[in-house]
């Protein structure tokens, strides 16, 4: 079981910011932004990479959903903005083997990345 599959199964305590049927949203722990924040879906998938096609409405969901918070927090708008990651495999910087969106926001991030 994946930290994050025990966080959804409420084993693990985290800050969270929006849950409905699909997916859950939260603080993250090593926050690499002032406002960094994780929404991840209630179903494993260990990465995008190994979505299948009947994922699509759910990854659909998830960025509709990091949206909808980040407007939440304020940081929807072009002045302040955000930036969503999606990290898969080793290279790709994957932490945890299931599939996460970070919402990034509260500082001006630089282009490009890593």
């Amino acid at each position: 079981m994946t930290l994050f599959e025990r966080i959804i199964a409420r084993e693990i305590p985290a800050d969270i910011v929006h849950e409905d049927d699909l997916c859950l949203a939260f603080r993250d722990i090593h926050p690499q932004a002032p406002t960094h924040l994780l929404v991840i879906p209630k179903k494993p998938i260990p990465r995008v990479g190994e979505a299948a096609d009947e994922d699509a409405p759910l990854l659909g969901h998830l960025l509709l959903v990091a949206a909808r918070v980040a407007t939440q927090l304020g940081f929807n708008s072009t002045n302040e903005g955000f930036r969503l990651v999606i990290n898969n495999g080793r290279f790709g910087g994957e932490a945890v083997p299931h599939l996460h969106v970070h919402i990034l926001s509260g500082r001006e991030l630089g282009w490009p990345p890593g």
